[in-house]
């Protein structure tokens, strides 16, 4: 391809018009193309390879597979972390065992029970000590018990309401982010699996096979080169003079041999920095010299009547229209 680049650039240095002998405003040029190459971030060995060259393949479809037996154990065990973690995280909210909320409860009765008779018996001392008939010390042993009794059965209920309750909020916090880590964990894996099975990018032509089925592949070496329609583009170079006339999305035409009708297309890049043949020297007698690169993309439709490195003349949408007159 660069040689060929070298020989357009050569042959408008000499004059366009001289070496091909067309319009001025028609300009040699060739196909090019932008491969896209499908590979794993992960080094594994092919196992499957659902493609060949030259199959049309559709964005999604399966692509390859690589060996991923260490990949999906590290998933099993990041799936078993991640039931333990939240198992414990559950353990942590959840109150005791009801045996032990039962035994609670059964003292918390007694308790009751015991300050119900203190109360009662501190009612009757009183009763008894408006008629004279015990001391007053009599009366504060009543009035004791039945005090005592009430804050046993505050104490109780404290602790019946602590064995309902979960671990403290910071235990809670500890477990959920323990929790969130084994989640996290997780998805780094399950990632790891699914980079082991490449799918189709987009709708496009398997143009090359770089490995087969057993073979090692390497992190991030490609293992399908694939030519989207969108990707295909005529590129030429137009002397100095001409860029003025050139603009983006303008209408041009690419010919070739073989090709039947001309192929519509439009401008869709224009070189910003000049490529030259002759010393770097800009006066008027070799600034003519000066080329620029331009590119042009065909509808989808009609792109893959182009083939990379093909040459092709390409017309603007002035020169086109007189040469249909």
């Amino acid at each position: 391809m660069n040689i060929l680049r070298a020989l357009l650039l050569l042959c408008i240095a000499a004059g366009l018009a001289a070496c091909s002998g067309q319009p001025s405003d028609s300009f040699p040029g060739y196909a090019e193309a932008d491969y896209v190459r499908v590979s794993s971030p992960i080094a594994g060995t092919l196992l499957t390879l659902n493609l060949k060259k030259g199959d049309t393949a559709k964005s999604g479809a399966p692509a390859f597979v690589l060996e991923q037996e260490s990949e999906t154990a590290a998933r099993a065990e990041a799936e078993f972390r991640v039931q333990s973690a939240e198992a414990a995280l559950a353990n942590l909210k959840k109150g005791r065992r009801p045996d032990e909320i039962a035994a609670a409860q059964a003292q918390l009765a007694q308790a009751q029970a015991a300050q119900r008779l203190s109360a009662a018996d501190l009612a009757r001392q009183t009763r008894l000590i408006d008629a004279h008939f015990i001391s007053a010390a009599r009366l504060d042993e009543a009035r004791a018990a039945n005090l005592r009794d009430q804050a046993r059965v505050r104490e109780l209920q404290a602790q019946l309401r602590v064995l309902q309750l979960g671990a403290r909020s910071d235990e809670i916090a500890a477990a959920e982010q323990q929790r969130n880590a084994a989640q996290a964990q997780l998805a780094q894996v399950a990632w790891r699996v699914a980079q082991k099975s490449q799918t189709v990018p987009v709708d496009s032509t398997v143009v090359d096979i770089l490995y087969q089925a057993g073979e090692w592949v390497a992190a991030g070496s490609p293992v399908l080169s694939l030519l989207p329609a969108q990707n295909i583009k005529a590129r030429f170079f137009v002397p100095e003079t001409v860029l003025g006339q050139l603009q983006l999305r303008q209408p041009v035409e690419l010919r070739c041999d073989g090709c039947g009708a001309p192929i519509a297309a439009a401008i869709s890049f224009i070189a910003h920095d000049a490529e030259y043949t002759a010393p770097l020297i800009y006066s008027k007698e070799n600034r003519a010299t000066l080329v620029f690169m331009v590119e042009a993309r065909p509808d989808l439709k009609d792109a893959y009547r182009l083939h990379p490195g093909q040459p092709l003349e390409i017309r603007l949408a002035a020169s086109a229209e007189q040469g249909k007159r």
